[in-house]
């Protein structure tokens, strides 16, 4: 499979004084991106284990320019990093406007692990879940994240 691309719109209220999209704003926007996969389209492929509960176990996030909020869509392109068995890594490229030719303008990482929210803990992935993340996203990372 190709690239998981996600187009997300910037709203006014994300815009910080300085007239661009807020640091912490853009964690918001990662999360809409991911959550069209890991939620919609897993429990349409009969996973529904993953909209129950997914915690974040780290992220780090490289900005590179500021994305200004035009009204259009920003496009953030993930990629599996890493697989393990009870967590897997996910890169972030978020290009400044829909296109893949837009300007880079963050990159970015999370570590995400399943969640048993009734147990109050981590669990493992399913081997299904990690055949649909291997499946579902191309692997190798996004370079600077």
């Amino acid at each position: 499979m190709g690239e998981y691309a996600a187009l997300v719109r910037p709203r006014w209220s994300d815009m910080d004084a300085f007239g661009h999209v807020n640091h912490a704003n853009l964690v918001t926007l990662l999360e809409e991106a991911r959550v069209p996969l890991l939620f919609d389209r897993a429990s349409s492929a009969g996973l529904g284990e993953f909209a129950k509960g997914i915690v974040v176990v780290r992220l780090s996030v490289d900005y590179r320019a500021p994305i200004v909020v035009q009204g259009q869509d920003i496009r953030v392109v993930i990629t599996l990093r890493d697989l393990r068995h009870a967590s897997f890594a996910l890169d972030y490229r978020v290009h400044s406007g829909p296109s893949e030719a837009d300007p880079v303008a963050a990159t970015a990482r999370t570590v995400l692990a399943p969640y048993d929210v009734g147990g109050g803990r981590p669990r493992r992935l399913t081997e299904r879940e990690r055949e649909f993340l291997a499946a579902a996203l191309p692997s190798g990372g996004v370079d600077g994240a």
